[in-house]
């Protein structure tokens, strides 16, 4: 028998006991019991803590849902299996099962931990429990693993202020934009008035000039301003604002420019104002490509200056400190340039540019309409890779 065919064999095994002890214990358990039981097991998949149950062979009987994010697997993949298929670090393994021998629990703080594709930091607590009164009448032992992860954490203190940014600067804005437009519209009928004194009709010309400055500053003003009507939320697929801006996106005059979409099909309809999010989008997607048609080619043939949107569903995440079941993700990565560290700091602000023909209104009205619609935009770069996280709540 081939080492894959054991294992499926014991996996099989595994879980025929599993569902014949269930089946058992289900007879004995009253309606009451049932309920309560399913209402810990909504509790369960609602901690933002990961949690992790391992039976006395360290095969795992079942993980949440905040641990399924964490780790990266689905509770059904790994059901039956050995911790080894959720750690790739041999001292948390071994940590453990010294843990389930000597039953004594135990905490490490700060650990980074490997995982198959990346690695995670956090706080790791591991202690036992005991089945106690069991209605079939054995003791058995479990272990309980917890997880608190610490990127996290930091991720969402890191929201907050970005949220906290985005609205301190939405009402300075507002305020210049009532202390600008007014005196604006001062100058521009003084000027149309003094127009229609004029006897030399080449003087009108300096007073046309006058006109239409005021006009560009207040247009000015008010795309730094973004949108002031309500977002039209409709529910809708988010892959029909992708595929809108591949169709827009085909006129675009910079061909060396290669736009590839990468689609998660399972993601539900978001309620979503479609034409914010177009917008939002594409001046993501536009800024990449100015950026990667201005960067200097190098003599490596094979370098492909390209842009992926892909979209993926997240379970149980915050936007900040509110937490949604599900969010939606649109990630816009291009391996221009990147930006640097100071710039991402200040790159979803008014008139911040690092291109000297730039504007600086694209992300900051990008972030705003997003931010209408109850969502968010993230950046993180290095050389090569430049991600743009477009999150969005299905509600």
């Amino acid at each position: 028998m081939t080492h894959n065919a054991k294992s499926d064999c014991l996996q099989k095994t595994y879980l025929q006991k599993k569902r014949a002890n269930q089946s058992r214990v289900e007879e004995h358990t009253s309606p009451e019991q049932f309920k309560n039981n399913r209402v810990a097991e909504n509790v369960l998949d609602n901690l933002n803590t990961a949690v992790v149950l391992l039976d006395q062979e360290l095969h795992v009987l079942c993980i949440n849902s905040s641990a399924e994010m964490l780790l990266g697997l689905s509770s059904y993949k790994v059901s039956g299996k050995p911790i080894s298929l959720l750690f790739n670090d041999e001292d948390i393994i071994i940590a453990i099962r010294e843990a389930a021998q000597s039953n004594h629990p135990f905490t490490q703080r700060e650990k980074s931990i490997q995982l198959p594709d990346h690695s995670v930091v956090v706080d790791i607590s591991v202690q036992l429990i005991h089945s106690g009164d069991d209605q079939l009448g054995e003791d058995e032992k479990y272990l309980l693993i917890e997880l608190n992860h610490l990127d996290r954490h930091l991720r969402i203190s890191k929201e907050e202020n970005l949220l906290a940014q985005h609205e301190t600067i939405r009402a300075l804005l507002r305020s210049m934009a009532h202390e600008v437009k007014n005196p604006l519209g001062g100058i521009r009928g003084a000027a149309q008035l003094l127009e229609r004194e004029l006897n030399n009709p080449e003087l009108a010309e300096y007073t046309q000039v006058i006109i239409d400055e005021a006009d560009r500053l207040k247009k000015l003003v008010n795309r730094m301003l973004g949108p002031n009507s309500r977002p039209n939320q409709i529910l809708f697929n988010i892959h029909s604002v992708t595929e809108r801006v591949r169709s827009l996106l085909k006129t675009d005059k910079s061909r060396e420019v290669k736009i590839y979409f990468d689609y998660d099909p399972s993601i539900p309809e978001i309620f979503f104002d479609p034409e914010h999010l177009i917008q939002a989008v594409l001046n993501i997607v536009r800024n990449a490509a100015q950026a990667l048609s201005e960067q200097e080619s190098d003599n490596n043939n094979d370098h492909e200056k390209k842009i992926i949107i892909k979209t993926r569903i997240l379970r149980h995440y915050n936007i900040g400190l509110k937490r949604f079941k599900l969010m939606a993700k649109m990630d816009i990565i291009d391996n221009g340039p990147g930006i640097s560290e100071k710039m991402q700091e200040r790159i979803f602000m008014p008139l911040i540019t690092g291109r000297a023909e730039g504007t600086g209104l694209g992300l900051s009205i990008a972030q705003s309409l997003v931010s209408q619609n109850g969502g968010l935009i993230e950046c993180q770069s290095q050389p090569g890779e430049t991600i743009f996280s477009l999150l969005l709540p299905i509600t």
